[in-house]
């Protein structure tokens, strides 16, 4: 117990666990107005650290680091244990993917904009919405589409070619050195994704891999394919690597 004049112990200090009552916004950098990631209530995280003003936490579902500020997180957290995390297998998986994109055509149809580090709806980020898709059927994956690429095993493709493809596999845009942008495959070559204002659908949109498609948004976009990726199992927590 605290005495007269002693210091009230910190309870978010390192290391402690934490779950969320309701959702809160969790920021890029300890300071600052950057936008990371949402995080919905049920979700749990463990104190890193206090970063300047903010806490920086790992959220435990995904890996993922960000910070949070420990005003609005007082309210909504309460202690908590390690949260269970069943490693799926890709049979499982499989057998969930029809409710995966019926999560994402679902989010289409609703008014949405394109939000960085947006994942609670109905505005999300390109990554933001496969991570909800999926984890709406209880598959966890990595944050951020660089991550998701490296987490999924990859599938051949190319422009014009899609056939080894199926509904639910992921396709990965960026440049050479990163990938930063995906979408989630519906077949035949379309996929859905949510892309930003400058040469997206500022929102949710149907695109595809047709090289016949001379939709602007369509032709930026297969311009920067990378390739695609599977998702074989689900995300057990563990960080990955930056």
């Amino acid at each position: 117990m605290a005495t007269l004049g002693s210091p009230v112990p910190d309870p978010f200090s390192p290391g402690t666990l934490w779950c969320l009552r309701h959702s809160l916004n969790a920021y890029s950098r300890p300071r600052g107005a950057g936008l990371a990631t949402q995080v919905a209530a049920g979700r749990h995280l463990r104190v890193l650290d206090r970063d300047g003003p903010r806490l920086r936490v790992r959220l435990l579902e995904d890996g993922y680091p960000c910070w949070l500020e420990p005003q609005e997180l007082a309210p909504v957290a309460f202690p908590a244990g390690l949260p269970w995390l069943p490693r799926l297998d890709r049979v499982t998986i499989a057998a969930r993917l029809e409710a995966v994109l019926a999560f994402a055509y679902e989010a289409r149809q609703r008014p949405n904009h394109y939000l960085w580090g947006g994942t609670l709806g109905p505005d999300f980020d390109c990554s933001g919405l496969v991570q909800a898709a999926h984890a709406a059927s209880g598959i966890w994956l990595p944050r951020d589409a660089y991550l998701q690429e490296r987490f999924c095993r990859p599938v051949a493709v190319r422009v014009g070619e899609t056939r080894l493809l199926e509904p639910g596999d992921l396709i990965f845009f960026g440049t050479p050195r990163r990938c930063t942008h995906v979408g989630l495959h519906l077949g035949g070559g379309r996929y859905l994704h949510s892309s930003g204002r400058d040469h997206g659908r500022n929102g949710i949109g149907i695109d595809d891999l047709n090289p016949r498609n001379s939709d602007p948004v369509a032709s930026h976009y297969r311009a920067e394919l990378r390739g695609a990726g599977r998702v074989m199992h689900s995300h057990d927590g563990s960080p990955l690597p930056p």
